[in-house]
């Protein structure tokens, strides 16, 4: 038996009334997730504990069967063993984005405009974050890039400060959110000096794109220590993620990380080639378990386009699960499917909710037949509910 886990991030959503008190799930053509509803079992399940914030780091780990009342230690760890980073037990870590924040008023007067600035190319990125290491790297303080816009900071036996996520406040005045450490607040006020003016940022603004002029602080933890997925489950399995927290989890869970050409992490992602390199891992080199990562919901939700988020879920549907269900059917093999978003990102907000999501498992081996539509209505109407969203995992694997 194969095991295959897709995951379109923030895919869960309201009903809203511009599309008639439908959801974007709901809206969206999706044949193939119907046919898995239609044949599997569906139900709604709580990824996020309601001890804890509602968040990507959060919710991935319970649905890859960790407990995150005892395995989480905050974000950006998690993300900074995706690029390598080397950690102390002392030190803490923070996910530092390049954001965009209007120009003409003082600092704390500011409005942040885009917490990804426009979904910036990681090479741009690094070429801003080199100004920033020039500007800030101390003995105490150090500055690594990651993909686009989410980047790390290492703050040398430093201590864990609560901080506002940049993408909770789009289109807000940031003093209210701004750091009470004099040193981090400190350091954001001086970005905007270092980099609105940059001659990168300069370029972009002449092509008409956002500047990536101010770093935001936020998502601090400490050195992880997740358990072997192998080890726990008895399965050799790989991330396929554009984005850098998943690859993370993966390397502290033991799992391998594939690196795809073109995976971006937005809407135009490599959707095919996502499917290929997991059917490729499970059917030729020998692999038990895939889990596949798609960003590109949560980005839309972000950016509180419905138009792009209902594309983007039938982008997932029509180029990357039909992909994959075509090539494992076509193989003879086996397998499991478990589709489902991390956390809902509702257009409403413009971040994540702690609301229940929908899930579809389906089994190659025993398929019901009924008529079903996977979407947050009818799997709330099935009564299937699982309030601890870690245990989804062992029913996926177990079932």
């Amino acid at each position: 038996m194969k095991y295959i886990v897709i995951l379109g991030d923030g895919m869960a959503d309201e009903p809203l009334a511009a599309l008639g008190g439908r959801t974007p799930l709901e809206c969206a053509k999706t044949p193939v997730m119907d046919e898995l509803a239609c044949k599997g079992h569906m139900g709604l399940v709580k990824t996020v504990p309601a001890s804890m914030k509602p968040g990507s780091d959060v919710a991935n780990l319970a649905v890859l069967g960790y407990d995150p009342a005892a395995n989480y230690s905050g974000r950006s760890p998690l993300e900074a063993l995706s690029v390598g980073v080397p950690m102390e037990d002392t030190d803490v870590v923070f996910r530092c984005n390049i954001v965009t924040v209007s120009e003409e008023e003082p600092y704390a007067e500011k409005t942040i405009i885009d917490h990804s600035s426009g979904e910036i190319a990681t090479e741009d990125a690094d070429v801003l974050m080199d100004a920033v290491r020039a500007a800030f790297n101390s003995d105490e303080i150090r500055f690594y890039t990651g993909t686009s816009y989410r980047h790390i900071t290492i703050w040398k036996n430093g201590r864990i400060l609560n901080l506002a996520q940049p993408h909770d406040h789009l289109g807000q005045v940031i003093g209210p959110f701004l750091p009470e450490n004099k040193l981090f607040r400190e350091m954001m006020e001086k970005s905007f000096e270092v980099l609105n003016n940059h001659p990168l940022n300069l370029q972009r603004a002449a092509e008409g794109r956002n500047k990536a002029n101010s770093l935001w602080f936020w998502g601090a933890g400490t050195k992880p220590s997740l358990g072997s997925f192998r080890e726990k489950t008895g399965l050799s399995g790989v991330m396929i993620s554009a984005v850098d927290l998943l690859k993370g989890i993966a390397v502290g869970a033991g799992m391998d990380v594939i690196q795809v050409p073109g995976a971006t992490g937005s809407l135009e992602t490599n959707y095919e080639g996502k499917a290929d390199a997991a059917v490729k891992a499970l059917l030729e080199d020998g692999k038990d378990f895939a889990y596949i990562h798609v960003e590109g919901p949560d980005e839309m939700g972000h950016q509180g386009s419905t138009e792009h988020k209902i594309l983007s879920i039938e982008y997932l549907d029509s180029r990357l699960i039909a992909r994959v269900k075509k090539a494992m059917d076509a193989s003879g093999e086996d397998y499991r499917l478990l589709v489902l978003p991390d956390h809902p990102t509702p257009i409403r907000c413009r971040t994540h909710t702690s609301d229940p999501v929908p899930y579809v498992l389906y089994d190659s081996t025993r398929q019901m037949r009924r008529t079903a539509h996977y979407n947050e209505k009818e799997a709330a109407a099935t009564g299937n509910f699982q309030p601890d969203g870690y245990k989804l995992m062992d029913a996926f694997l177990k079932a």
